[in-house]
């Protein structure tokens, strides 16, 4: 639950919606701005599924440890309420994997779109912002804990459905393993995404005509010779300098 809940994921759902709702009326049909909407409605959609508030009320259902006894009596969560969690993870499950998918692909054409010197300005901002949305994703291990998580919920849901039969969710066979649901390996579909963002090719001749040399300041900066060094800097357009390429 903390791992989806950071401030991590929150900022950047945030910065995402104000870059499209900025570029909505000019890009409709921009291949880049398309493939961000997606990201973004991946986003929406996980929010909307409340998982993290699932997880919390779970886990406060689990019993606490108390002194060691060996036929001790405690309530545990029903069936009912297990196969709810478990449902709405293989849903997360699924729905992040979309999500690393849509990033990847959204950036690959944002990068793809920058070395035509299209939308420089957009497109800057969204391979920044869908290059951190990856990482923070990676980082913080959201999928790979959700699928251990699952691990953990199919045992306590096949010791609970011994004990007690309450089948909440009918017509679903709950999978024993989670990776023949999701269809794919996650560490190596992970690990190909990687690899394909960190070799794309990278443009770097728009970057010189936004940011000329500089003259080199000694490492004791002088404020007032860095300042009209950026006046003096002739920066092409004060817009986006990118021009749409048919």
């Amino acid at each position: 639950g903390k791992r989806l809940s950071g401030t991590g994921l929150a900022v950047e759902g945030r910065v995402l919606r104000a870059v499209l709702y900025a570029y909505h009326n000019r890009l409709l049909r921009h291949r880049p701005y398309l493939a961000l909407q997606q990201v973004e409605q991946c986003l929406k959609r996980l929010w909307k599924m409340n998982l993290v508030g699932c997880i919390e009320t779970l886990a406060g259902l689990i019993p606490k440890k108390s002194t060691p006894q060996a036929h001790a009596e405690c309530l545990v969560p029903s069936q009912p309420m297990l196969e709810t969690v478990a449902l709405k993870v293989l849903g997360g499950c699924k729905l992040i994997l979309r999500l690393l998918d849509c990033c990847c692909k959204a950036f690959l054409l944002s990068i793809q779109h920058l070395c035509s010197e299209e939308f420089i300005l957009l497109n800057t901002v969204a391979s920044g912002l869908l290059s951190r949305l990856w990482f923070v994703i990676q980082y913080r291990c959201v999928l790979q804990n959700l699928i251990s998580l699952y691990g953990t919920l199919s045992t306590s849901l096949h010791l609970v459905s011994e004990t007690q039969q309450m089948p909440y969710i009918k017509g679903f066979t709950f999978p024993s393993d989670i990776s023949n649901f999701l269809g794919v390996n996650v560490s190596s579909e992970v690990k190909k995404q990687k690899v394909r963002m960190l070799t794309t090719k990278k443009p770097t001749s728009w970057l010189k005509k936004l940011f000329p040399t500089m003259p080199e300041v000694g490492k004791k900066r002088n404020f007032a010779t860095c300042m009209s060094a950026v006046k003096n800097c002739s920066i092409p357009c004060p817009g986006d300098i990118g021009e749409p390429v048919l």
